[in-house]
Formats: C-alpha cells, sequence, structure tokens
C-alpha cells in the first residue's frame, strides 16, 4: 500500500464494524513493524516552507557585497588618506612658493665683449655672482636678440643685466 493511500484510508470516516461485518481493517505489514531508529537522527517533525515563484525568483537576486571594513582598515585608510592630502598640500605650497618668489632685479647693463671660449652660462656666474645663472642666460638672450645660447661668436658685445 502506497503512502498515499495510507493517508487517505487514516483521513477517511471510520465505519462502524457491526453494521458491516464482512468489512475488517487488516493492518500492512508496515504498519506492524516498528521502526529502526538511527542513533543521532530525530524523527520530530521539519518545518516545511511552501514557496510560490514568485519568492523563489526574489530569492534568486543577489546582491552585490558591500565593503566592509576592519577598525584596522580604516584606520590604514585615513593614515595613506591623510599622507596623501598632506604631500598634495606640501607640493602645492612648494610650487606656489616658487613662483611667488621674486627672482633677481636687474638694475642695469653692462657692455661685455666675449672672448674666445666664453658661453653665456659662464659670462653670467661671473657677472651675476650668487644668482641662478639659467635666469642670467635667459635675460642675457632676451637683451640681445638671440635665438639660441649657441649664436655668440668671440669678439662679439653683448649688453649683461647686473643684480643690484
Amino acid at each position: 500500500m502506497s503512502t498515499a493511500a495510507v493517508a487517505a484510508d487514516a483521513l477517511a470516516p471510520r465505519r462502524s464494524t457491526k453494521t458491516e461485518p464482512h468489512l475488517k481493517l487488516v493492518p500492512t505489514e508496515r504498519q506492524m513493524a516498528p521502526r529502526r531508529r538511527i542513533e543521532g537522527a530525530t524523527t520530530d517533525r521539519m518545518p516545511v516552507r511552501g514557496c510560490a515563484g514568485e519568492s523563489v525568483a526574489r530569492r534568486a537576486h543577489v546582491e552585490p557585497a558591500t565593503l566592509r571594513l576592519t577598525r584596522r582598515g580604516r584606520m590604514l585608510l585615513t593614515a595613506v588618506s591623510v599622507l596623501v592630502f598632506g604631500a598634495a598640500v606640501l607640493v602645492l605650497g612648494l610650487r606656489i612658493a616658487g613662483v611667488l618668489e621674486p627672482g633677481p632685479h636687474f638694475t642695469h647693463t653692462v657692455p661685455v665683449q666675449v672672448a674666445p671660449g666664453q658661453t653665456l652660462w659662464s659670462i653670467a656666474e661671473s657677472t651675476n655672482p650668487g644668482q641662478d645663472p639659467t635666469i642670467v642666460v635667459e635675460k642675457i638672450a632676451n637683451l640681445n636678440k638671440l635665438a639660441t645660447p649657441a649664436d655668440i661668436t668671440p669678439g662679439q658685445t653683448l649688453q649683461i643685466p647686473v643684480a643690484g
């Protein structure tokens, strides 16, 4: 006898055997034999939840995992952020200070005749000691309308700016 038949038989109204003596309920072999117990297993009923198609579809949608930081991770992130921000402020500050820093003030010019083997760099260093030669060479090239620093020839007279 199947499980469905046993369940249907259990739910069917019981008939009295007095009125119908020919009908007698005979238990099956399975109903008479006791169930074997497995150690550690329980025979308690497990809760069963029925589910419709919608609830299954809703559960199939997986939310993306969110980023979870530990205390150590937050401290590390804060420290790195402070270092990056501090470095940016330092670089920006130095850049602004370099731009705003006043360059040399040239008060007058002096004529200098170029000797053999002299370069604009050596002339800038000898006429303006203590100044950045790069700025002085640029100023000499602008004053004398030189396209490149190599445009000088020995014996040529150049106007050299002198810082006061």
